[in-house]
Parts: structure tokens; C-alpha cells; sequence
């Protein structure tokens, strides 16, 4: 009497569902179709994307980013809310790399979990999709990895990575900033992506109703919104103005990323009054008892993207971004740095 071999453990006895892989790739084709461009030879699905960049720019330079949500992620499965952070995730690569000068040509990005939850990755994915249609760039693959026991049921993490492309005469590297020039502020839609480890601890210690209504909608929503993405507008200006530096406020706040586009000789003093902290910030700094050197390094408090020009070029490129959409700030001028001081300083 013969005995059976034992049976090999397949990949569903491994608790991945191929199936639902499937079913993901068909639900995120349509909103993946919407993002296409100019460029795009093949995209979702194959072993790899192609796209062939435009033969306008006579002195092509690729600018590259890659970067994830952090820990906004934990307050979005608190939330159940997982239809924003996809825009959160494209507008952290594209606004790196707009800050080059670079137009944004295509986006992938990578979804892990423990068990592919169909619904929930199509959310996050469809958040994704809008990010890349506000960015004006093509969502043309990625990777969706299952991988039993790695995360808790229910979570995931996300990694996007974008390419752009740039003249070489027209990067922008902050070389040509120099004393006297103005320091503009764009408007953030909150927190953007950075600051959520000190966000979750104040929530955790005040314990506040995230459904209660705070100025006009509920926490949540307020603490919950996505990055905003300043491709458009930005990329409109550079098509009039000769811009000197361009700074997206992540971690670091302003005092550490503005420094990031100066040379060692300058400095940039901004002024406190110039600009209202937006009330969510207020709330945090109140509710942790966060010191304003803190807050300043921790949170972009209402600026997401800064704008350095010439003096003479300020009003008009004001007038350009308000047309856009855009709330500016004055937020003050760069100088000469003196002896021992920091390169930002905020006054």
C-alpha cells in the first residue's frame, strides 16, 4: 500500500488571494486610464512601463523622487479612511521634483500589505490616480505585494516614486538667489504628510472628538486632508518669471528646507506676522504645548511651498500664482547672513 506525497502548501494555503490581485488590477485600470499623456507606450499591467519623453526638450535632464506617506498612514486606518492618502503619496515625489524645475512625466507606486483587502487598495489607488491627474503626470505601473504576517490585518504602507523631466538651462538649483530677493509663501491644505508621529501623540494625550466640529468641518477631515499638489501653477509661472529657488516644505519645516536651495553666504529672514498659522496648527500647538522653535521645525504651519524671486519680480509673480488659485504670503527676503546665525530665521 503506497502513501501519498505531501501536498506542497500553495500560495493560497499561504493566505494570499490571487484572485483579489486580479480583481485589483482590473478595478485601477480606469482611473489609471484617465491620468494618461503624452509619452505613454505601455503601462499597467506589463512586466514594465514605457514611455517615450517628448522630443521639445533639446537638453533633456531626468529628475527622480521617491518618497511614502509616514506615519499619516496610523491615522488613516484609525480613521477608516484610505481615499486621500494616495494623493498625499504622488504629491510628495511630484512637489520634490517640481522644485527642480521639473515637469512631472509618470508616476508608479508600491502597495504592501498582509492580506489584500480589494476595496480598500482600490480607494487608495483611486487616490493615487487623482494625485497624478492634479499633477498632470501618467500613473503607468507599479506593485502590489501580499505578503502574510509582514502587517497587521487591515494595514498597509505605500512607497510612490516619480520621473520628471527639465531642460538643462532651466533647472532650478537656487545658484542665482542672492541678497534681496523675496520670499513668497504658498498655502498648504494642512499638514500635508510630515508631523503625524507628533500629531498622533497630542491626539493621543487629548483624547478629542474626531467627529466634533472644527471651524466649519469635522477634525477628522481637517487633520485627514492630502497634500496639496502646486504642479500646475508653478510650472505655469516658470513659463513667465525667471524663478531663483523653489522649496517644498516637508520635515523640517521652514527653518530646515529653505536652507536646502542656499548658498552658505545668504539668509533667509521671514517674518512671523507675515502670515496667519492656519487653526489646525493653533489646535496642536496648544493642545501639545509645542514651543514655536518646535513647531517651526516639525510643521510646515501653513506654508507648503516656498517661492524665492527677484524683488523687482515679486508683484507680478503674485498676481500669476493668485490667478492660479493660489493663497501667497509675503513671508520676507533673503540677505546676507551674518557670522554664527542660522540660515532661516523666523522673527
Amino acid at each position: 500500500m503506497s502513501t501519498k506525497p505531501p501536498v506542497s502548501p500553495s500560495y493560497r494555503d499561504a493566505g494570499v488571494d490571487i484572485d483579489a490581485g486580479d480583481a485589483l488590477i482590473e478595478a485601477i485600470k480606469p482611473f489609471a486610464k484617465r491620468t494618461m499623456r503624452e509619452g505613454v507606450i505601455a503601462g499597467i499591467g506589463g512586466f514594465g512601463a514605457l514611455f517615450e519623453v517628448s522630443k521639445k526638450y533639446r537638453e533633456l535632464v531626468l529628475v527622480s523622487g521617491t518618497d511614502g506617506v509616514g506615519t499619516k498612514l496610523k491615522l488613516a486606518f484609525h480613521l477608516n479612511r484610505h481615499d486621500t492618502v494616495g494623493i498625499d503619496l504622488v504629491a510628495m515625489s511630484v512637489n520634490d521634483i517640481l522644485v527642480q524645475g521639473a515637469e512631472p512625466l509618470f508616476f508608479l507606486d508600491y502597495f504592501a500589505c498582509g492580506r489584500l483587502h480589494v476595496a480598500t487598495a482600490t480607494h487608495v489607488i483611486k487616490g493615487i490616480a487623482a494625485g497624478c491627474e492634479q499633477a498632470g503626470c501618467a500613473l503607468i505601473g507599479g506593485e502590489t505585494a501580499e505578503m502574510p504576517s509582514m502587517y497587521p490585518d487591515g494595514e498597509y504602507d505605500l512607497a510612490g516614486f516619480a520621473v520628471g523631466a527639465v531642460e538643462k538651462s532651466r533647472i532650478i538649483d537656487g545658484k542665482k538667489i542672492s541678497a534681496g530677493d523675496v520670499v513668497l509663501g504658498l498655502a498648504s491644505s494642512g499638514a500635508h504628510s510630515n508631523g503625524y508621529s507628533l500629531v498622533r501623540k497630542i491626539l493621543d494625550v487629548a483624547k478629542p472628538d474626531l467627529n466634533a466640529d472644527f471651524h466649519g468641518r469635522p477634525l477628522s477631515d481637517v487633520l485627514i486632508a492630502p497634500t496639496r499638489i502646486y504642479v500646475k501653477p508653478l510650472l505655469a509661472l516658470m513659463e513667465k518669471i525667471d524663478i531663483h529657488g523653489l522649496v517644498h516644505i516637508t520635515g523640517g519645516g521652514l527653518v530646515e528646507n529653505i536652507p536646502r536651495v542656499l548658498q552658505p553666504g545668504l539668509t533667509a529672514v521671514l517674518h512671523r506676522d507675515a502670515w496667519q498659522m492656519p487653526p489646525l496648527f493653533t489646535w496642536l500647538q496648544q493642545r501639545g504645548g509645542v514651543e514655536d522653535a518646535e513647531m517651526h521645525r516639525v510643521f510646515n504651519c501653513g506654508i507648503g511651498m516656498t517661492v524665492i524671486v527677484p524683488k523687482d519680480k515679486a508683484d507680478e509673480t503674485e498676481a500669476i500664482l493668485r490667478q492660479s488659485g493660489e493663497t501667497v504670503f509675503r513671508l520676507g527676503e533673503i540677505r546676507e547672513r551674518r557670522q554664527g546665525e542660522p540660515q532661516t530665521i523666523v522673527k
